[in-house]
């Protein structure tokens, strides 16, 4: 086959300390998520200064709402918590895989300023396939974050291995 046409598949960003250890506890969620009959995606939302301020699960199966993925779910939790702008703006949110247009769009309007994400979309659709009912808008999370107003920084795929696990055989061929 050609190696012109196959994908060129982002390289995987290495992660500190810190970043490791929270990227694996949205990962654990992912896990979770699983487990009760959702898609496999987890989120964890981290101040500054490392309080979680936020986990959450995708829970769509569970609840028949479509926006209730993990970072939407992480996001909602914020809500009425009366946690500053400047204290979001340094705040990271940690999802197993990266954010789809709708999660980027409530992590932008959340004013979070800091993202870091497992398993890529790319990665992400080859567990999928080609189901109309398992596609989503192939726009990536940066593209949504490069319009934003305020900085968001945006950092993945990172640990790899272990984002993708929760993958394997969860989704319909």
């Amino acid at each position: 086959m050609d190696s012109l046409l196959l994908p060129t598949l982002p390289p995987e960003t290495p992660l500190d300390e810190r970043d490791g250890r929270y990227l694996r506890k949205a990962i654990v969620w992912s896990h979770a998520a699983r487990r009760r009959g959702n898609r496999p995606f987890g989120a964890v939302i981290v101040s500054a200064d490392g309080e979680v301020l936020a986990e959450a699960w995708c829970n769509t199966a569970e609840t028949g709402d479509v926006t209730g993925h993990a970072e939407t779910n992480a996001v909602r939790m914020l809500a009425g918590r009366g946690l500053s702008r400047d204290k979001l703006a340094a705040a990271t949110i940690y999802s197993s895989g990266e954010p789809c247009v709708m999660c980027a769009g409530a992590i932008f309007w959340s004013s979070i300023g800091r993202v870091v994400f497992g398993i890529d979309a790319e990665r992400l659709r080859a567990f999928r396939g080609e189901r109309p009912e398992q596609r989503d808008v192939e726009l990536s999370c940066r593209d949504v974050f490069a319009a934003s107003a305020h900085p968001i920084e945006c950092i993945g795929p990172a640990l790899l291995d272990e984002a993708m696990a929760a993958h394997v055989g969860a989704w319909k061929s």
